[in-house]
């Protein structure tokens, strides 16, 4: 829980605050951008919420911060309502679900609520609201986990739902030997009619993205947009594996027609002409 005696003097006066065990890890000025900026590389409350909904954006970025360091100056008599809306929908029967876990440093999973069998996208924090929501849209079939740094809690998840995980063999850590579903290789592989799984090793060397309905790009650290840069961009300055087989690995995506670019790190992203905002990342990779 965040400290009012550590509340960041950057903070605006009034109920909402950032307190100094914040992480930078954006979160929360991506959920609730009218709230919170960043100064003095953490993150800051810049404008006290105003209407309705903006307060429930604030809690809801409250309810995902990872370290926990965004507090009320009074107990928040709405936060239920907050909670109930998360996974907060983005579009279709695709689901952001909040609750990010500092295990992963903050990054974003996703939750598909399909017929075939609903898809939880990368690990949030196994945390009692968020487990009740996922209960009542139908429990989780699939675990899917786009590489090694963002599993969190992924053995909570399969405990209690029983679901099968979904990792790159060569992703695999001490903590992630018993996922039940193991790829292996560089071919495609087609979960369901609707379902592909991609391999882009770069960023790691069992980084794998997955396509939902050739719409839905969920990118893990492959692929996301860039609020400084202005365009799709890969995180040069953290690719643990191999920058030139991120560059290939990026041009492969240029076969798969997508609209949203759904990442785990950085800014989500949407596009009629991706194919062209992709070429645009391509050649800033390669003077990058």
């Amino acid at each position: 829980m965040a400290q009012l005696k550590a509340r960041r003097p950057e903070n605006v006066e009034g109920d909402f605050f950032v307190d100094t065990t914040c992480i930078d890890c954006d979160t929360c000025r991506w959920m609730a951008p009218e709230v919170f900026g960043r100064d003095g590389e953490m993150s800051a409350v810049h404008a006290q919420p105003t209407t309705t909904e903006q307060r429930i954006q604030a809690l809801k970025a409250l309810l995902s911060c990872p370290t926990a360091s965004i507090g009320t100056a009074a107990t928040p008599k709405d936060i239920k309502q907050a909670q109930e809306q998360l996974p907060a929908l983005i579009e279709d029967n695709v689901y952001h679900c909040g609750y990010h876990s500092e295990k992963s440093y903050a990054a974003a999973s996703y939750f598909i609520q399909r017929p075939g069998g609903n898809v939880l996208i990368d690990s949030p924090r196994f945390t009692p609201p968020l487990v009740k929501q996922l209960e009542a849209m139908g429990g989780v079939q699939y675990l899917y986990l786009t590489h090694r740094d963002d599993v969190a809690d992924h053995a909570k998840f399969q405990e209690h739902f029983g679901c099968d995980r979904i990792l790159h063999q060569d992703d695999i850590t001490s903590d992630t030997q018993s996922v039940e579903i193991q790829l292996q290789g560089q071919a495609p592989y087609q979960l369901a009619p609707d379902i592909t799984i991609i391999p882009v090793p770069g960023h790691s060397k069992g980084h794998i993205v997955l396509l939902y309905q050739n719409k839905f790009l969920f990118t893990g650290d492959h692929l996301a947009w860039s609020a400084y840069l202005e365009h799709l961009y890969g995180f040069r300055r953290y690719c643990w594996y191999s920058w030139d087989e991120q560059i290939k690995s990026m041009k492969r995506l240029t076969d798969y027609s997508f609209e949203w670019v759904l990442p785990g790190h950085g800014r989500r992203f949407h596009s009629s002409n991706m194919a062209s905002e992709l070429q645009t990342c391509i050649e800033w990779m390669e003077t990058a």
